[in-house]
Parts: structure tokens; C-alpha cells; sequence
């Protein structure tokens, strides 16, 4: 849900971010439009069962670090800041930001469609993510019960009930069936 048509910079986003009655909303700032975020409770559900299993290869691996809905904002990029559904960093030796934005992409991106996201704009988000340093992009369809996987390289892999989901080089080992993502 757009809040207002019109083009907003990362400061501005940040003053409108910060103002009483937005404390507990969540916004977007993407190509310089503040998008309302509307998670769903299946949307959350998805959401805990994809970190859950990320953070126990996590504790598995030794290393790494999973975050649900931290904001995302890259230096020099004044009118984008996404916070990704779940985000993966396989590097934790970067201190834990503890106010503001992460000012890089994590290694994995994590989408989850809600009710108003349209394919479209979840790939181009998975675009953006891509082409500023991540990875992977996982993007969940929960009507279809599906997960599709996006590439730097532009390739891209469909995986559905029955299928196991794996993270490649961005998790070595990881793998998740499809089914377990959907459970509620």
C-alpha cells in the first residue's frame, strides 16, 4: 500500500519512519515511494519457519546470522530502503547494527508475497537485491506453494511441494523441503 504519491528521499523517509504514530508499522522506501507493509498471520507463520531453520544451520555451521524484517539501506542509494521478509549474512564478523539501517545486502533475501504484492513487484525487488550484493533471493508464493529462487546470474530454479529446497554456495548443506515452509 503506498502511503502518498510522491518521491521521497532517504532523510525524508527516515522522518516519517520516526514519527509517533508509525512506531509500529512497517514501511518500505522504494524507488522514492513509502510502501506500507501488511504482513498476514500465514505471511508470519512462513516467515518464522524460514528463519527458524536458518538459524539451526546456523548453530550447526558456526557461523552466520539471520534477521526478520531489519531495514536495508546502501550508501549513495537515496531513494530505496527494503527490509527483506528474512535476511541471511554468511559473514558475522560485522558488528550487529543496532540503529538504523544495515548498509549492505545480506548474502540471502527472503520475500514472502502478502496479499498486495504482485509478482512483479516481488522480482523487482529480487532485481534490486541482486544487483546491490546479495546472493540468492527466495521468493515464497504461499497460494501456490512455491519458491522461486533467483540467481545473480539471472537464472532462476521453480521449487514446489515435494521438491527440497537447498541454499547452494550461499549455504553449503542447507536443505529445506518446500512442504515445511507452508506448515501452519
Amino acid at each position: 500500500m503506498v502511503v502518498e504519491r510522491k518521491l521521497y528521499t532517504v532523510e525524508e523517509y527516515e522522518q516519517f519512519i520516526s514519527q509517533p504514530e508509525n512506531a509500529d508499522r512497517l514501511f518500505e522506501l522504494i524507488e522514492g515511494e513509502i510502501v506500507e507493509k501488511v504482513p498476514t498471520e500465514e505471511h508470519g507463520v512462513i516467515v518464522v519457519n524460514i528463519s527458524t531453520e536458518l538459524r539451526l544451520y546456523i548453530r550447526r555451521m558456526g557461523k552466520g546470522r539471520v534477521a526478520v524484517e531489519v531495514r536495508h539501506q546502501l550508501p549513495g542509494d537515496d531513494h530505496n530502503s527494503f527490509l527483506p521478509d528474512v535476511a541471511y549474512y554468511a559473514d558475522d564478523s560485522r558488528p550487529v547494527v543496532e540503529q538504523g539501517a544495515v548498509p549492505q545486502m545480506p548474502d540471502l533475501c527472503v520475500e514472502v508475497q502478502s496479499p498486495d504484492d504482485t509478482p512483479k513487484e516481488m522480482r523487482d525487488k529480487a532485481a534490486y537485491y541482486l544487483a546491490n550484493g546479495a546472493q540468492l533471493v527466495w521468493l515464497v508464493y504461499p497460494k501456490k506453494r512455491m519458491v522461486e529462487v533467483l540467481y545473480p546470474n539471472g537464472e532462476f530454479d521453480i521449487f514446489r511441494d515435494g521438491d527440497t529446497l537447498t541454499g547452494g554456495d550461499v549455504l553449503p548443506g542447507f536443505r529445506l523441503a518446500v512442504s515445511s515452509i507452508f506448515e501452519q
